[in-house]
């Protein structure tokens, strides 16, 4: 890489990292960069998982505030979304490259039109159910299943992983908005740390192109949580539609 391609990795690990612990659509922002400057598909995307690994882990940190207000479920998400992306990463391994390719852009459409009509939608079914009905504080069955499958794309792939948590989460419990952000940042960040462990033993990887993007993901994560925190919950939302959106016309 060149001192300028070098510059646009370290540049787009910082953006990314920051839409890790907001928006949660990172992957748009890095990989696209890792493809951009030489590096195969494949090894992109492996050490597009390796370098984003630490945005999590710096975004999760910078949401402890809100972890910590429900406990059980952010163990919940953690367990779920790591199990999955052991699978997902062995099939990210396993496959030709680019098998989900046609399935991916329609996946995050649904998800993103999904988190938008969510209150809506949320709303009808506790008119349907009618009485006081308790809020849910907690992951259903159903809802676990549906968190495994996220991770198990996370681990695969991950582009817009977020978005997919957040409407899995968003569905199946009536947690505030700062609180699903949380989790979806501590999700994204489960997986991610469970592929790099299985890809740092049998993938082949840049370990520039990692330094660069952990370099600027370690911060961004970090700022986008404290973005995150304050964003008021329309504006999130809004956020997050858009940023599906883009990313469905990108990949499609």
């Amino acid at each position: 890489m060149t001192g300028w391609e070098e510059l646009a990795v370290l540049a787009a690990g910082l953006g990314a990292g920051v839409l890790t612990s907001t928006v949660g659509v990172a992957s748009l922002l890095s990989f696209p960069v890792l493809l951009a400057v030489g590096i195969p598909p494949v090894v992109a995307n492996a050490s597009n998982t390796v370098g984003m690994a630490p945005a999590g882990l710096s975004g999760s940190f910078g949401y402890r505030r809100e972890l910590r207000e429900h406990p059980k479920v952010t163990v919940a998400v953690l367990t779920t979304c790591a199990a999955g992306s052991v699978a997902g990463a062995f099939l990210l391994l396993a496959l030709p490259p680019g098998v989900f390719e046609a399935v991916v852009p329609w996946l995050i459409l649904g998800t993103s039109v999904l988190v938008g009509i969510q209150p809506l939608l949320s709303r009808k079914l506790r008119e349907m159910r009618g009485g006081e009905v308790p809020d849910r504080v907690h992951m259903s069955p159903q809802t676990t299943v549906w968190a495994t499958l996220t991770g198990v794309y996370g681990g695969y792939f991950g582009a817009g992983s977020g978005v997919m948590m957040l409407a899995v989460l968003g569905f199946g419990t009536d947690l505030e908005l700062r609180i699903l952000n949380a989790l979806k940042t501590l999700a994204v960040m489960a997986a991610n740390v469970v592929a790099t462990v299985i890809f740092l033993v049998l993938a082949d990887l840049d370990w520039l192109a990692i330094g660069l993007l952990a370099g600027g993901s370690v911060v961004g994560g970090y700022v986008g949580s404290h973005i995150g925190r304050h964003l008021p919950p329309t504006a999130l939302r809004t956020g997050v539609v858009i940023a599906g959106l883009t990313a469905f016309v990108v990949l499609l």
